[in-house]
C-alpha cells in the first residue's frame, strides 16, 4: 500500500492538513496516511526544524504533503534552525529539484482576481522552478564585518549545466502535453548565471526538443507581462529565486493566494514534496479561518504524480470545481465558510 507523509507544520499548516486527511480517508481509503512534527514545531520539541528520523521517513514513503512553516516565534533562531532551514534542507535530502507551480483561474473565481475578468477567465500557466540550486544554496554566502566597521552581505547565484537542464527537461516535456510552449525566464543581461541558463536552455531545446517553442523572457518583463497579459503564458521555467517571485506574483492573478498548490519532483522512482504555496499566516491561526484548497488541491497532485492515482485525482479537482461553482467560498475568497466547512463543501462532492 501506498504511504502518504503529513508534515503539517506551524500556524494554520495542521487546520489545513486535517482537511487533507478527511480527503484521503474519503478518496483513498486504502492509503497509509502517517504524521510527524516538523518546521517550528519541531524547532520547540526538538531543536532542529528537521530531525534525521522524519527525514529518513520522507525518503520512505511514496508522497510527502506539508502545511507550512515559520512565524515571528521563530525569528530570533539560528537561521540554519529555523523553520525554514528545515524545508530547504527537506527539499535537498529529497533532491527535489523542479517545483511544479500551476497557476489556474477556476471559472468560479474569475471575478475574484485582481485583474479584470477578461484577463484571467481560462488562465492556466505551470511554473517550472528550479529549487534545490541557485542564490539559495550557492556558496560563499554570509554577512562579515569589514575593517571600517561597516557589514557586507553576500549570496551566490550558482548554477551548472546539469542542473539547469533537468529543470528545462520537466518543462518542455510538461509543455508537450499542454500547448507546446515554453518561456524560459532569466536575467542573462546582468547576471552571469542567468546568461548559462539561457545558453543551456537554447542548447538543450536544440538538441532534445526542436518541436517545442521557446521563447526567452527576461524576469523582470515577465513580472511585468503577467500583469499585462497573463495568458500568452504556458509554461515558464525559471531559476530558483526568480520562481519563487513569479509564481506567488501570479498566484493573485487566481483569486487567492489560498488557492495555489505545488508539486517537487526529482527522481521519478523517489518521493515528490506537495505543498501549499501560501505561508503559515499566524495571524488566522487556530481560528477556523484558513482556506484549505491549496493543501487539498496539492494532495490532487500528489494523487497524479507521486501515487499513481489519476483517476482519484481527477475526482477530487472536479470535486473542488464543483464546490467553488455552487458558491463555497472561504474568506479570503469573499465568502464566511470555515476551514472545516469548505472540506465538507469538497467532501459531499466525492
Amino acid at each position: 500500500m501506498a504511504t502518504l507523509l503529513l508534515l503539517p507544520g506551524d500556524g494554520i499548516g495542521p487546520e489545513v492538513c486535517a482537511e487533507v486527511r478527511r480527503v484521503a480517508a474519503a478518496l483513498v481509503p486504502n492509503l497509509v496516511v502517517e504524521e510527524a512534527i516538523y518546521g517550528g514545531a519541531s524547532y520547540d520539541a526538538h531543536g532542529t526544524p528537521l530531525t534525521d528520523e522524519v527525514r529518513d521517513r520522507a525518503l520512505a514513503s511514496d508522497a510527502v504533503l506539508m502545511g507550512a512553516v515559520g512565524g515571528p516565534k521563530w525569528a530570533d533562531a539560528p537561521r540554519h534552525l529555523r523553520p525554514e532551514a528545515g524545508l530547504l534542507n527537506l527539499r535537498k535530502a529529497m533532491n527535489v529539484y523542479a517545483n511544479l507551480r500551476p497557476a489556474y483561474c477556476f471559472e468560479a473565481l474569475a471575478g475574484a482576481s485582481s485583474l479584470k475578468t477578461e484577463l484571467v477567465s481560462g488562465l492556466d500557466i505551470m511554473f517550472v522552478r528550479e529549487l534545490v540550486g541557485g542564490v539559495y544554496f550557492g556558496e560563499p554566502r554570509g554577512i562579515d564585518v569589514l575593517p571600517d566597521g561597516q557589514k557586507k552581505g553576500y549570496d551566490t547565484a550558482l548554477y551548472t549545466t546539469s542542473e539547469i537542464e533537468r529543470a528545462g527537461r520537466v518543462a518542455f516535456e510538461l509543455a508537450r502535453g499542454r500547448k507546446n510552449k515554453v518561456h524560459s525566464a532569466e536575467k542573462s543581461n546582468v547576471m552571469e548565471s542567468g546568461l548559462l541558463w539561457k545558453q543551456v536552455i537554447t542548447e538543450l531545446h536544440k538538441r532534445e526538443y526542436p518541436d517545442v517553442e521557446l521563447e526567452h523572457i527576461l524576469a523582470d518583463n515577465c513580472a511585468m507581462q503577467l500583469v499585462r497579459a497573463p495568458k500568452q503564458f504556458d509554461v515558464i521555467v525559471t531559476d530558483n529565486l526568480f520562481g519563487d517571485i513569479l509564481s506567488d506574483a501570479a498566484a493573485m492573478l487566481t483569486g487567492s493566494l489560498g488557492m495555489l498548490p505545488s508539486a517537487a519532483i526529482g527522481d521519478p522512482n523517489k518521493p515528490g514534496l506537495y505543498e501549499p504555496i501560501h505561508g503559515s499566516a499566524p495571524d488566522i491561526a487556530g481560528k477556523g479561518l484558513a482556506n484549505p484548497l491549496a493543501a487539498i488541491l496539492s494532495f490532487e497532485m500528489a494523487l497524479r504524480w507521486s501515487l499513481k492515482e489519476v483517476e482519484a485525482a481527477d475526482r477530487l479537482l472536479a470535486a473542488v470545481k464543483g464546490a467553488l461553482d455552487s458558491g463555497a467560498r472561504t474568506r479570503d475568497l469573499g465568502g464566511e465558510l470555515s476551514t472545516v466547512q469548505m472540506g465538507d463543501a469538497v467532501l459531499c462532492r466525492i
